[in-house]
């Protein structure tokens, strides 16, 4: 059995699935007769029948259906194996299809995927900006960056840390309007927030009363509009802390009475973990991110 040859297995395993040697011949480009003596050697090996001659072909026996799923698992693997093989030693190429936020996909990840291009320029990258959950487990997307923690099995998933998210607003807004010295001094100011109640934003409203969408004076359920109306001088609102620190026209306010910290992950579905791009795509983004949030990266979990 240490010496028993896959080709012998791979044989059996076309046997069974075609129900002939005459099929399974054809599929493998073999003459019937060598299929035949293969299948006989593959019994001599194991000291057992795997078939037997009736009027309407072969029968497999008890041992060859306890064999099928063995034999089935091992071409798996021989597969996967084979698909490594050719992977390593190539340039990385191919496409990976990325889902994040808009806000991640349009002001934090461009700089990371134009280095991750500049190392490897076969590489192809798909960008999906949703605030929705991407299914991996149906590969709508390959990798996703969310802004929660997944909850579907099956899925590498490293967390990055926290990003801290605070209240901002332009310089040439606080110039004309002021300073607000508290929470309250808000309801004098124009905000800026989500049109729609969702459960995150609920549970904020619960906390902060003054982020009620009906108290706002600009709402939009695009998180980028609501970041450019607080870049553009329109009025107050929320904004990830390390992209703000980017901005040097905004300026973060109350940051001791108001700060919601946002967990950050990278996901992937684990069947891509030995794909070299997918892989490689997934620990620039790791690391892209953990710089981001001024984090060392860490293995994966």
């Amino acid at each position: 059995m240490e010496n028993l040859d896959w080709t012998l297995l791979r044989s059996f395993l076309h046997v069974m699935n075609e129900g002939s040697l005459s099929a399974a011949a054809r599929v493998l480009d073999l003459a019937q007769p060598t299929l035949g003596r293969q299948i006989q050697a593959l019994e001599a090996a194991l000291g057992t029948r795997l078939f037997t001659r009736s009027q309407t072909g072969l029968l497999p026996t008890d041992a060859a259906r306890e064999l099928l799923p063995h034999a089935r698992a091992m071409a798996s693997i021989a597969a996967a194996a084979q698909r490594s093989a050719q992977d390593h030693g190539k340039e990385i190429s191919g496409t990976v299809r990325i889902t994040a936020s808009e806000v991640m996909g349009m002001e934090v990840l461009p700089a990371m995927l134009t280095s991750l291009r500049h190392r490897h320029p076969e590489l192809k990258i798909e960008l999906v900006l949703s605030n929705s959950l991407q299914d991996l487990l149906h590969r709508q997307a390959d990798i996703a960056v969310r802004m929660v923690q997944p909850r579907q099995e099956r899925l590498i998933a490293r967390r990055i840390g926290s990003v801290e998210c605070g209240l901002h607003a332009a310089r040439d807004y606080i110039k004309r309007y002021g300073l607000p010295r508290s929470l309250e001094d808000l309801q004098h100011h124009a905000l800026i927030g989500p049109d729609s109640m969702s459960p995150a934003l609920r549970s904020l409203v619960q906390r902060w009363p003054q982020l009620d969408p009906a108290r706002l004076s600009l709402r939009t359920d695009s998180d980028l509009a609501q970041l450019n109306l607080i870049r553009a001088g329109a009025g107050i609102g929320i904004c990830q802390a390390p992209l703000a620190a980017r901005t040097p026209q905004l300026t973060r306010l109350l940051p001791r009475q108001f700060s919601v910290p946002l967990e950050t992950w990278v996901v992937m579905h684990e069947d891509l973990r030995h794909h070299p791009r997918c892989s490689k795509v997934f620990e620039a983004l790791v690391r892209g991110l953990s710089g981001y949030l001024g984090i060392p990266p860490r293995a994966c979990r």
